[in-house]
């Protein structure tokens, strides 16, 4: 289990061979063998006996700041958890399990794209044969996707040609089914051509912090990529694991400007492009925080829709190291 301490007067310290939490008035006790990991955060206190106990017995220690967002770790030193799922990334590119890994994230990503072009055609029903061919092109090329066999070196440009077409179809479809002021032509970024592109960006980013976080909790390294694998120096695991989720941001995205709610006062035209502006950014931050904690059914549990990204997490890096020992 996860130790969160992340209040103020928050305390860990060491007694004995257990850990002692303090909470303003209130203490327990703790046995270091139910604990995979502690998270902190700046408003809490750890002493150095603590690290130590925590060391002893392989438990990561994730710092967070004030908005949830890792700036730093201890992990133990020796061949452990941690270092061995760090190792095993690095290996799964160049076997069998890479592929089959790489395609259940983007096959979740296809799948979430089709499935959301659907639900909105369903209530749309005169636009339905117009869209058909495109659905019928994006089914096409995901069976491409699950034709795909051996390693995932030999595959990844075909995995990120097969993508790069279906999400093509994907959002020209949401610009056509979006009123006729808010149309854009495709993705863009850094800066966003138009308005839509510009709060998807914000909400990618706001995700990409979130996945992060869950894979760094999960003793993943954000670097060690699998897809993305040839990206110096960049977070190149969460770019993969980030697509399963990026649902997450577009259907809020798509139904604040479906129903018109996104106004001038949100955003601002810069040199090539558009950004929210800061009542923009208050405005859409509420919306997407509202939409990422509705409940879902994931995995047997009714939990948070955002919290499936630390589920997912853990049990990514649980099928790493599932038949190994330490």
């Amino acid at each position: 289990m996860e130790l969160y301490l992340n209040s103020f007067g928050s305390y860990l310290y060491k007694s004995g061979e257990l850990f002692l939490i303090k909470i303003s008035d209130k203490t327990k006790k703790m046995s270091p063998k139910r604990l995979s990991s502690i998270i902190i955060s700046s408003a809490a206190t750890i002493s150095t006996d603590a690290i130590q106990l925590a060391m002893e017995h392989n438990i990561d220690i994730i710092f967070i700041d004030k908005y949830g967002n890792p700036y730093g770790r201890i992990w133990f030193p020796k061949i452990g958890s941690t270092t061995y799922i760090r190792r095993r990334l690095l290996e799964i590119y160049n076997d069998d399990c890479g592929l089959e890994f790489v395609l259940e994230w983007v096959l979740q990503k296809v799948n979430n794209q089709i499935d959301f072009i659907k639900l909105l055609l369903s209530k749309r029903p005169q636009k339905k044969q117009s869209f058909d061919k495109r659905i019928v092109a994006m089914e096409k090329l995901k069976s491409k996707l699950l034709s795909l066999t051996g390693k995932l070196s030999e595959n990844s440009a075909l995995i990120m040609a097969y993508e790069g077409n279906i999400s093509r179809y994907y959002f020209g479809a949401m610009s056509d089914l979006l009123p006729e002021r808010y149309a854009f032509k495709g993705r863009s970024s850094r800066p966003a051509k138009d308005t839509f592109n510009a709060f998807l960006n914000y909400g990618y980013g706001i995700l990409y912090s979130k996945v992060e976080r869950a894979l760094i909790i999960a003793g993943l390294d954000p670097y060690i990529g699998l897809l993305h694998s040839d990206n110096y120096n960049k977070k190149s695991l969460v770019f993969d694991f980030i697509e399963s989720y990026r649902i997450f941001v577009e259907q809020p995205v798509f139904y604040l400007f479906s129903r018109c709610k996104v106004k001038k006062q949100h955003y601002k035209q810069v040199k090539n492009g558009f950004q929210l502006n800061e009542e923009g950014k208050k405005f859409f931050v509420a919306e997407l925080l509202e939409h990422f904690s509705k409940t879902t059914r994931h995995k047997s549990r009714n939990i948070q829709q955002i919290n499936q990204i630390q589920l997912d997490a853990h049990a990514f890096a649980n099928e790493l190291i599932a038949d190994n020992s330490f």
